[in-house]
């Protein structure tokens, strides 16, 4: 027993360091890192290094933990003062853009493939979900506005709570025995109740971490980590929706002055790393590669339905209302990523054993390698052509700062690509807000303390100090500046994601 448990930890570490490595690799090729660690998965398996492993029920275990630890990060780190403008679409588009997509894609399905309509009204429930962690992997890495970033983002960490409860209960066998209305009020109070459960646990646990005197500043990451498993599992218990609880709870920490913040973030981004490479090579070992190719016609039937149909019908339904320019809905139409958690939810009625799930599962597949391919590779260039490309944003640096935590203020960085109008703009025409400096100018190489004449060039890296109650203004104003210069004010720009 010792014996094999030695060989599993090699196995697994080794898979572990590679999978790490293949990041850097992955990014410079331009190649999804998911999709790397799919292959890592395959390789190892049946048709490579001979491991054999087809468990459903433990893949869908697995699966749903490492979706919670993503989800919490997710949630962690999304800012409220950019996840507030953006709450309505998102939440429209995580519960009628998933009707609309489930419907588009199982009518396709059923007239297309013949399939009967609970099994096709399953193929659009599995695939209506976007992936957090495909989304924010991938556009965290664009220079995008903060607003299309985060109505992605918040619907990829809200849509999954809906999505997995009518998964479930289409691949149940007790399907129809409760009147359909019914059953729309059991998934609207899950939906509710997990939410009033992770806003619940996510006050307490602010409460509690601000007051907490631990003896270990290593111990406030895993508590916040800890409160957020604590919401899915409070919520699950009351049966309600464990993952909408899991969001909510860490939307309300990581908006939190929190002791230690920057090391909570720190420690849930590597978790989140973890969970998705644990993941996707877990996913990678449970497909069968000799049974892909007879996949291979439903997976494009069903993906051209939700791509160019579903998708951006969902998006019109969701995001019209709210007065979202067509250029923007366009790129949210494009940006809706699928990953692991469709083929997760995919494991769902594997490991019910219903009939049809193994090409079910296995046309899953197909469509999130291709088209996360054709996705991820456009994006840049389909941001560029509708013109939402922001030419230059400032970040939050996630590192140990606790001065600045005991002062209530944020370290941002910010590069000045070229055709940012920032390049010639000197120091005090920036015009930071009052509590907002530019402390350091890292140029070719070298760092050194701005003055005011500084003039900016194409290149360089600053670091801005922020307080908490000036860092939303002081962005808009870089923001500002960077589309029209120092005069910005003048040409009525104030750095909204709307302006221009």
């Amino acid at each position: 027993m010792t014996h094999g448990l030695d060989v599993a930890l090699l196995v697994g570490a080794a898979v572990l360091l590679i999978a790490v490595g293949a990041v850097r690799l992955s990014t410079r090729l331009g190649v999804p890192s998911l999709l790397v660690y799919l292959a890592i998965g395959v390789a190892i398996g049946e048709s490579g290094l001979g491991i054999r492993f087809d468990d459903a029920e433990l893949t869908r275990v697995l699966g749903f933990c490492a979706l919670i630890v993503i989800i919490a990060e997710g949630g962690l780190t999304a800012r409220w003062s950019l996840l507030r403008p953006v709450l309505g679409v998102s939440v429209l588009l995580s519960t009628v853009g998933v009707v609309v997509s489930i419907a588009v894609v199982g009518v396709a399905v059923h007239l297309l493939l013949g399939l009967d309509w609970r099994l096709a009204l399953l193929y659009g429930a599995v695939l209506s979900s976007t992936d957090a962690a495909a989304v924010f992997a991938t556009l965290r890495r664009l220079r995008l506005p903060p607003r299309l970033v985060a109505t992605v983002e918040a619907e990829s960490g809200m849509n999954d709570a809906p999505v997995v409860l009518l998964v479930i209960l289409l691949a149940t066998p007790a399907l129809g025995a409760h009147p359909w209305w019914q059953e729309a009020l059991l998934v609207v109070y899950e939906l509710i109740v997990g939410a009033a459960v992770g806003f619940g646990v996510g006050v307490g646990g602010r409460w509690a971490l601000r007051r907490a005197a631990l003896p270990s500043s290593g111990l406030y990451p895993i508590a916040a980590v800890g409160l957020t498993v604590l919401a899915y599992g409070a919520g699950t218990v009351l049966h309600a929706s464990g993952f909408i609880a899991v969001y909510v709870a860490g939307v309300v920490l990581g908006n939190a002055r929190l002791p230690h913040r920057q090391s909570i973030l720190g420690f849930a981004d590597g978790l989140a790393w973890l969970a998705q490479i644990g993941l996707f090579v877990l996913l990678g070992l449970l497909v069968s590669p000799g049974r892909l190719a007879h996949a291979l016609l439903p997976a494009v039937v069903a993906g051209v339905a939700l791509v160019f149909v579903a998708r951006p019908l969902s998006v019109a339904v969701a995001a019209t209302p709210f007065g979202t320019a067509l250029r923007d809905q366009v790129f949210l139409s494009w940006a809706g990523l699928r990953g692991a958690v469709p083929i997760v939810l995919a494991t769902i009625p594997l490991s019910e054993r219903m009939p049809g799930a193994d090409r079910l599962f296995d046309a899953v597949f197909v469509l999130v390698v291709i088209f996360t391919v054709v996705q991820t590779s456009t994006l840049a260039p389909v941001a560029r052509w509708l013109g939402v490309v922001a030419p230059a944003e400032a970040a939050e640096l996630r590192v140990e700062t606790a001065p600045l935590e005991r002062m209530g203020a944020d370290l941002l960085q910010l590069e000045i690509p070229s055709g940012s109008r920032l390049a010639g703009v000197h120091i005090d025409e920036l015009r930071l807000p009052v509590g907002a400096a530019v402390t350091l100018v890292l140029r070719d190489g070298t760092g050194f303390v701005p003055a005011p004449d500084t003039r900016l060039k194409v290149g360089d890296s600053l670091l801005v100090v922020a307080t908490e109650q000036v860092r939303d203004a002081a962005e808009s104003r870089l923001r500002a500046v960077s589309r029209r210069g120092r005069l910005a004010r003048w040409f009525g720009e104030s750095g909204d994601d709307r302006d221009g």
